[in-house]
């Protein structure tokens, strides 16, 4: 499976590991400079969860990520799933 959140949309993004070199200046030092930067992928915070939804009295497994978990509390998981079907998506 793929790793997107279900709810918020979020994916894996590109980003850099930055290699940094030299003492920091509240240290005493020059500051730090960059040497090198090499590619990485910046993965989301994905957990499968098990939720109680009291609409339909069943049980639905959700790949959320942290921040779709803080939505769902927002908003109620009733809310969410509505939303998540009129976009077309199976749940």
């Amino acid at each position: 499976m793929s790793k997107v959140c279900q709810v918020t949309g979020k994916r894996p993004r590109m980003g850099f590991k930055y290699t940094l070199r030299g003492i920091a200046k509240k240290k005493k030092g020059i500051g730090l400079k960059i040497t090198g930067k090499t590619k990485r992928r910046h993965q989301p915070n994905l957990m499968k969860k098990r939720l109680f939804l009291a609409e339909e009295n069943r049980t639905i497994t959700l790949k959320v990520s942290a921040n779709g978990l803080r939505i769902i509390d927002k908003k109620g998981l009733g809310a969410v799933v509505r939303k998540m079907r009129a976009e077309g998506k199976r749940v």
